[in-house]
């Protein structure tokens, strides 16, 4: 991808595609989630990051020669192209992997969005202004299913507990700001990401002495995500993302 200039192409596909994958991965819960008002409200969450990863999408695209839409990087990339961190592109398992996994990603972004309201670039600090509210009332969905499912009965607690210390050694790679080009944030565009672990582990571990749980201390999992080495659970995934766009070509409706 070749961009025009010192602009921050790479680092907005990178959020992007954070959001688009989560979403995809969300989505797969309508219809399977224990409840009926879980179908909507993980249908309305996936519908928010698939909002904000559009319009990231659309202003990485108008960002890089040539311009590319928003379905062009979303229906026209191969999974090695995708930037996402590997956390959001795992399967989804049990239920409470998915409020684990949703609680990491959300409180990870009420943390970024906060930050990069103050972006110098006016897209970027635009779209963090609307964001940050809809992740805050994410990150209060996942918080009370994780309390409700840690603090319940023996059996919820212990698959709580399980999907924690399955999904924690991926969440530092949401931390790991290498990918980052240093002018980004000399230029005040880009939000270092590392300064945003400590209020995120603080906020957590409220959340986990209020459901009665352990933070897990694993080591963190080896990442690549944002190199575009993903794992094996990406291919099927994008797949699935692009089957109608790639069959289909040039079609509207």
């Amino acid at each position: 991808m070749t961009t025009s200039g010192p602009v921050p192409a790479e680092y907005v596909l990178a959020l992007a595609d954070d959001a688009l994958i989560a979403a995809q991965r969300l989505a797969e819960w309508i219809s399977r989630a224990p409840q009926l008002e879980e179908d909507v409200a993980l249908g309305n969450i996936a519908l928010d990051l698939l909002g904000q990863a559009r319009s990231l999408l659309a202003h990485a695209g108008s960002l890089v020669v040539p311009v590319r839409t928003e379905d062009d990087l979303a229906y026209r990339r191969d999974a090695h192209e995708f930037r996402n961190v590997h956390l959001v592109e795992r399967p989804n398992g049990d239920f409470a992997v998915a409020m684990a996994r949703l609680l990491a990603l959300s409180t990870y972004l009420c943390e970024l969005y906060a930050s990069l309201r103050a972006s110098t670039d006016p897209t970027l600090a635009a779209v963090a202004a609307k964001a940050v509210k809809e992740v805050d009332y994410h990150r209060d969905h996942a918080r009370l299913w994780v309390v409700r499912l840690g603090d319940g009965t023996e059996e919820s607690r212990r698959r709580m507990q399980a999907a924690l210390d399955a999904e924690w050694p991926h969440v530092a790679e949401l931390f790991d700001g290498s990918y980052v080009d240093p002018a980004l944030l000399d230029a005040g565009i880009a939000v270092d990401p590392a300064p945003l672990r400590a209020a995120f582990d603080r906020r957590t571990a409220e959340v986990l002495s209020e459901a009665t749980l352990t933070l897990p201390a694993s080591p963190p999992a080896a990442g690549g995500g944002r190199r575009g080495e993903h794992t094996d659970a990406m291919g099927p995934l994008v797949e699935e993302l692009q089957c109608v766009a790639r069959a289909h070509p040039g079609a509207t409706w």
